[in-house]
């Protein structure tokens, strides 16, 4: 009865303790899961064997470009992929946009976090004040995220020409996007 209790003990011990984070889901500054910042395009298969990879070409008045999306086997958007040069299987990944809230960062930081989660565990490099977000740079990471401009108080959010300062964003405030910027 006793080693029944003391094994019942540990595994709730065991159950209880902080999850560490999953290797495949883990956001570095110069890595994402398995896709490392000098990997090549013609390597996303492999990489995301599970997953499934679509490139879409995306044209505008001004440019055009390659980028990969990532999606889940449910179909859910995972990851969006920018390469440094477009329509070139050698190049590597210039940006990605984190679009799953299961990909995260050792101190927990992921498409779900609040502005609080930011303050707590990062260094704030500095804000840029756009016409509808606060975008926040964490360069020793080399993340950027934008809020919306909603959760931001003061005359800054209606004039982009004024700085946004740490204070003047709500707590509570969530990540609209999230990025890995490798370029």
């Amino acid at each position: 009865m006793r080693l029944l209790s003391a094994l019942l003990i540990i595994l709730v011990l065991n159950a209880c303790q902080p999850s560490k984070t999953d290797q495949s889901l883990l956001i570095q500054p110069n890595q994402i899961g398995s896709l490392q910042k000098d990997t090549p395009i013609y390597s996303l298969d492999a990489i995301f064997k599970n997953d499934s990879v679509v490139k879409r070409s995306v044209n505008s008045r001004f440019s055009s470009q390659d980028e990969f999306i990532v999606y889940s086997k449910e179909g859910r958007e995972r990851l969006i992929l920018i390469p440094k040069k477009g329509f070139d299987s050698t190049s590597t990944i210039a940006n990605i946009q984190i679009k799953d809230s299961l990909f995260q960062t050792s101190k927990g930081l992921s498409t779900n976090s609040t502005f609080k989660d930011i303050q707590e565990h990062y260094k704030i490099s500095r804000i840029e004040n756009t016409l509808r977000t606060a975008v926040i740079f964490l360069n020793e990471q080399n993340l950027y995220l934008s809020i919306d401009k909603e959760f931001v108080s003061g005359d800054a959010k209606f004039n982009t020409n004024l700085p946004i300062a740490p204070s003047q964003i709500q707590d509570q405030a969530t990540i609209k996007h999230l990025y890995l910027g490798w370029d």
